[in-house]
């Protein structure tokens, strides 16, 4: 059985869980989907995607083992968002417009990748596993 995280990994992440979420509230209420396409949701979880993938690249992230927890798990696990985009896609399909659902879900997949493929580009791969290991996921 694995150890429970020491109180402030948790604190952590439960911070820059609400911070994220909130700042992905923030974009989804002053960017709605009003055309029918979730721009506002693309965009979260591209530059989320990114962002995540950077982390590695700074030295000061991959020292402190609970920058990766606050950054990565919280702030930008709170930022992304899956659920909105499986929904959204569902209700694009559930309104009679696949073709838009279809390029919705393919278009935010495709950039995605491509925003980490981009990140990872700042990293070696010395700092990824680094990276990894300081937030647990070994």
């Amino acid at each position: 059985m694995k150890a429970a995280p020491p109180p402030l990994f948790v604190l952590a992440a439960a911070v820059g869980g609400a911070l994220g979420a909130l700042a992905r509230w923030g974009v989804d209420t002053t960017w709605p989907a009003g055309d029918g396409f979730p721009w506002g949701t693309l965009t979260i979880n591209i530059t989320g995607s990114f962002l995540l993938a950077l982390l590695p690249a700074f030295p000061a992230v991959r020292r402190h083992g609970v920058l990766p927890v606050l950054l990565g798990t919280g702030l930008l696990g709170g930022w992304t968002t899956l659920s909105t985009y499986a929904n959204q896609g569902r209700a694009l399909f559930a309104d009679g417009r696949p073709e838009l659902a279809f390029v919705y879900l393919a278009a935010t997949l495709l950039a995605c990748v491509l925003a980490v493929r981009l990140a990872h580009t700042w990293s070696t791969i010395a700092a990824q596993l680094e990276f990894e290991t300081e937030e647990g996921n070994e």
